[in-house]
């Protein structure tokens, strides 16, 4: 994905956007799969050195938790799964499980608690929970990359690549150095994008073919009723999106 259409997804979604120089856009990217244990989705790190220039880093990870907690979950509601959103002011730099610097969650975030205790992940079945679940975002192994999630991720937001997620902290570290100990994290589910995008073209298709049939009658008579009817149409329409 393109920084220009992630930038986009922000702004349509009413997410903040961090435009000063070195502060950080943490992003994470669901991808369109409900395979556990893979490091199939993406964390985006983009941000400003100077007023026309972005840099922008893109790194495998998962943001989903591995086969293992997946059969056997630490709560009995189920496992947690971090629901889509923009959490503001969610984490900051501290000790994962007291071992190493990570992002450690300081505020509530909003889970989907996937109880059916299956090699599966059901991103909309589950019962959504907010509080305190030790969300962080942190490594795999602590050298080279991880082939599996496994054990590494219980809801956790899990770098694959060790030296990916060092680099991750440097500017971490230098965005607190300026900004202060607080970083806002971001998940978009793909799925979700590709649903609102068939969405738009579904209205806008419609809309075309409806003005069409304006023109083709225009002058008969009937124009009035159709317009009539138009008017009704996409008020359903977009009544039923607001309702999504």
């Amino acid at each position: 994905m393109v920084l220009g259409k992630l930038k986009a997804i922000l702004r349509h979604k009413g997410y903040k956007l961090f435009t000063r120089p070195y502060e950080l856009n943490i992003v994470g990217m669901r991808a369109d799969s409900t395979v556990p244990n893979r490091f199939d989705d993406e964390i985006h790190v983009f941000y400003k050195t100077h007023p026309l220039k972005w840099n922008y880093h893109v790194y495998k990870a998962t943001t989903d938790p591995g086969t293992f907690w997946l059969l056997n979950p630490m709560q009995p509601q189920g496992t947690a799964i971090l629901a889509e959103g923009q959490y503001v002011n969610s984490h900051s730099l501290g000790l994962h499980k007291g071992e190493y610097e990570a992002l450690v969650q300081t505020k509530p975030l909003t889970v989907i608690r996937d109880y059916e205790r299956i090699a599966k992940l059901d991103f909309l079945n589950g019962k959504k929970d907010t509080g305190y679940f030790g969300i962080d975002i942190h490594r795999a192994n602590a050298i080279g990359d991880t082939k599996y999630v496994d054990k590494y991720s219980a809801g956790c937001q899990v770098f694959e690549n060790a030296g990916a997620f060092h680099e991750f902290l440097t500017f971490c570290e230098r965005h607190r150095t300026l900004y202060g100990n607080k970083f806002t994290y971001t998940l978009i589910d793909f799925r979700m994008v590709k649903r609102e995008t068939y969405r738009r073209i579904a209205i806008s298709t419609g809309l075309v073919g409806l003005i069409a049939i304006v023109i083709a009658l225009t002058g008969t008579g009937k124009i009035k009723t159709i317009a009539e009817e138009i008017g009704e149409t996409f008020t359903q329409l977009f009544k039923k999106k607001t309702q999504v």
